[in-house]
């Protein structure tokens, strides 16, 4: 078993404040963009008080924008109400160093109602945890892995504003894919992420130049699913941080700039298990591949619901940017085995056998897209919906085969039309959501872009 550096009890952090080494305890939770929302806590009081109470934020903070406006229309919270407080729960499993701060540790929180002490199901969290308990009821445990990828520069985030994100300078200047020598150029970086990610409770596996100019992709071990989706929001929120520090910045926007051919992304690899073996072993043949009837039906149903669930696996106007044929990205429904024009590639064989999903972009909020993710699987055993049949070849000029959604505005209506995500996520969940992409849509189609203003400034 590999250990697990980095991982607190709050013995263990009671310890480290009695000698002064750690001061400050991050505690957050995700908005619905993913990010990491919060507060600052003296260590002391954590151990004291919080560890065992909690603590509390206002509720306007799942109803926010980007900007963090209070966006009216939402039921869940609202001037009408007076946008009180919901409860921040600390997951102590989550407790951990966070060694790229000073003298920090960090723990997530689930989001609770205060007076019932039930999950908020809209919160991105408990989304999740419903999805792992369908699965857990079904006697299984889902093994997940997320491959994040993302742009380096040497700009600082405040210097990137300044600029107005134009013009950057990218650590790399030619494709760098698997190059060591441009790897190397990005080791100040990355060597840095590397060590503190392991010594902050997440496990690496290796680092790899990518095919943009100053892309990168840092993969960790794989773990259980909501361990792993917690990984993920530590990862990311680790190398911006990090990349604060050191004045540089890093973005997991899908598709930072136009002449960006590879976009980032976010590939999910899951497989179930039951009494610790993997439920996807079998010897029933699909194409190349031998696998179980729980394997095939949980492929046939993540696939089949793909359109439905769009927008948990890309959930910005900039994630459809990516999906252009041969640029590394999918942008067709379909399946093969090491395949990586297809949107689902089955890999590895025996206990190691997966299915990796490409479609996710690296600015998914892992909690949503893994419960996007199960939540179709799932459905496709209790259903027994069979996988379209292998496709073999160039996925990108196979133009029959069914796309993915073109934009956000198309994806949302899939998703708020969908009898499935109403019965899967709950009918609030889904009106919750619906109102927060189109919020995002209609904040797109009131923005005048560069791009507006270069092509018709002079010439229309």
């Amino acid at each position: 078993m590999t250990k697990i550096h980095g991982m607190l009890t709050v013995d263990a952090l009671s310890d480290l404040v009695d000698a002064h080494e750690v001061e400050t305890v991050v505690l957050g939770f995700t908005d619905h963009f993913g990010r990491l929302m919060g507060k600052r806590i003296d260590a002391e009081f954590f151990i004291q008080e919080i560890a065992s109470a909690g603590t509390h934020a206002c509720d306007y903070l799942l109803t926010t924008n980007m900007e963090m406006d209070p966006v009216r229309g939402y039921s869940f919270a609202n001037w009408e109400h007076g946008y009180g407080d919901f409860h921040l729960v600390p997951d102590l499993d989550t407790l951990r160093l966070a060694t790229w701060l000073d003298k920090t540790a960090m723990v997530l929180c689930d989001v609770k109602d205060e007076k019932t002490h039930d999950y908020i199901a809209v919160a991105p969290r408990s989304i999740v945890r419903k999805q792992l308990d369908t699965a857990a009821q079904s006697g299984y445990q889902v093994m997940a892995a997320s491959e994040l990828e993302y742009y380096a520069y040497e700009d600082s985030y405040r210097k990137a504003a300044e600029k107005e994100y134009n013009h950057l300078q990218p650590l790399g200047w030619y494709i760098e894919d698997y190059h060591m020598l441009q790897g190397t150029r990005q080791e100040k970086f990355t060597a840095e992420a590397r060590r503190h990610l392991k010594y902050s409770g997440v496990p690496i596996e290796n680092s790899k130049g990518e095919w943009g100019h100053g892309q990168h992709e840092l993969n960790v071990r794989y773990a259980d699913g909501l361990t792993m989706a917690d990984r993920h929001i530590v990862f990311k929120q680790c190398l911006k941080e990090l990349a604060e520090r050191l004045g540089m910045s890093v973005s997991f926007m899908a598709k930072p700039t136009p002449d960006a051919t590879a976009g980032s992304s976010s590939h999910i690899h899951l497989s179930l298990w039951a009494n610790d073996a993997n439920a996807f072993v079998g010897d029933t043949k699909l194409g190349p591949v031998e696998g179980s009837d729980v394997f095939r039906w949980f492929l046939g149903g993540w696939m089949a619901h793909v359109p439905e669930v769009m927008v948990f696996y890309a959930p910005t106007v900039n994630s459809y940017k990516r999906y252009i044929d041969f640029s590394w990205a999918p942008t067709r429904i379909a399946w093969s085995y090491d395949n990586r024009t297809a949107g689902f590639r089955v890999v590895g064989h025996g206990s190691s056998l997966r299915i990796e999903c490409r479609i996710p972009g690296a600015d998914c909020n892992p909690y949503l897209a893994y419960a996007a993710a199960l939540a179709s699987g799932l459905d496709g055993i209790q259903n027994k919906i069979e996988p379209p049949p292998i496709f073999e070849g160039n996925i990108y000029e196979a133009q029959t085969l069914p796309r993915v959604p073109y934009t956000l505005e198309h994806a949302v209506d899939l998703f708020a039309a969908s009898d499935f995500t109403k019965r899967v996520f709950g009918a609030d969940v889904v009106d919750h959501y619906t109102h927060f992409y189109r919020t995002e849509v209609s904040a797109f189609h009131k923005w005048v872009t560069d791009w507006e203003r270069k092509r018709y400034f002079e010439q229309i």
